[in-house]
């Protein structure tokens, strides 16, 4: 019997009565926050607190990348996208040390106001084709992204968070915004196991802790996108590459998700296909309907994802205080 959760997305910088009772449900297994939700660092903690005061056990996510993607701005360092340190750093040795201090920062100033994941580091290689991705890879080739990626992870992890993987199998060179049209990214699987794949394979090998799922067709591989795909979620992610984590849905309000059905059918088909945790953003009564159709099913509320809690650590102001002018500086160079 499979095991699924969804995340809850929030209206503003306060719990509203119908989200203290929506945060109760069983099949709600965490929150994920927006702008909109993020006024200032101080608002952020008292916010994740009344939602620990409800369910402490929930998982608290963000999407803090840096660059375009960074939800929380106010009482936190302003990040830069994580292609700048390709650009700056032509000695690959500097570039990994700049990864890991970049990683550990982002990762250490969630984890001190409470928040337990964020939904990095993306391992998609820019190719210059979507301008969704862009500068929120680390590199325009494979190698590029497989290393710095590598010590990227290292740092969250020395603060406590783990790592989300996104987009698998990779995004890079469909030319389209999935948040709006429809992707297709028409290589074969050969050339996508050699070329995209290499970093979410190595990041696999290194025990990455959960992995989100791209909603890009790939014709040539599957006749479904691959979040609504048994042969990427299962035979090749499970299977092939030995992915032990958590498999997260891109938020199935995408525009790119609407060839699955409505949302019931959206979330039948990512489950069937291996998906464990359904994000749903932006569209309450996309959540709701989700939430129906996970109550009418025989599935159990996954457990699991209380792996993903932030680990304890310790915090290091030293390392904090450089990492912040390293951040500054490569700001300076992604401007």
């Amino acid at each position: 019997m499979s095991e699924v959760t969804l995340f809850l997305d929030l209206e503003g910088t306060e719990l509203t009565a119908e989200e203290k009772d929506l945060l109760k449900h069983p099949y709600i297994g965490g929150v994920i926050l927006f702008a909109r939700n993020t006024e200032s660092a101080e608002q952020v903690a008292a916010l994740v607190a009344s939602v620990r005061s409800i369910r402490e056990e929930l998982v608290i996510s963000i999407d803090q990348e840096g660059g375009r993607v960074q939800r929380l701005k106010k009482g936190v360092t302003v990040l830069p996208p994580v292609k700048a340190i390709s650009k700056q750093y032509s000695g690959a040795s500097e570039g990994v040390i700049a990864a890991k201090e970049l990683g550990y920062l982002m990762a250490a100033e969630l984890r001190q106001l409470d928040v337990d994941l964020s939904f990095a580091p993306v391992l998609d290689v820019d190719y210059g084709r979507n301008t969704v991705i862009g500068n929120r890879a680390f590199g325009e080739d494979y190698e590029t992204v497989t290393e710095i990626s590598a010590a990227y992870i290292e740092g969250m992890r020395l603060a406590g968070m783990s790592a989300t993987g996104k987009h698998f199998p990779g995004h890079g060179w469909a030319d389209a915004d999935t948040h709006h049209a429809d992707a297709i990214d028409g290589r074969s699987f050969d050339e996508l196991w050699a070329t995209d794949m290499v970093p979410f394979r190595q990041a696999v090998d290194n025990n990455l802790e959960a992995m989100m799922f791209a909603h890009v067709h790939y014709p040539e591989c599957d006749s479904s996108p691959a979040g609504f795909s048994s042969f990427w979620l299962d035979e090749t992610l499970r299977k092939k590459m030995g992915f032990g984590g958590i498999i997260f849905s891109d938020d199935l309000s995408m525009k790119a998700a609407h060839s699955a059905g409505g949302y019931a059918e959206r979330a039948d088909k990512a489950v069937a296909s291996g998906c464990q945790a359904l994000l749903c953003c932006n569209e309450r009564q996309g959540t709701l309907d989700i939430l129906k159709y996970l109550e009418a099913s025989d599935f159990k509320p996954l457990k699991e994802i209380s792996s993903l809690r932030g680990k304890e650590w310790n915090m290091d102001e030293e390392r904090l205080s450089a990492a912040r002018v390293l951040a500054n500086d490569l700001l300076d160079v992604a401007l």
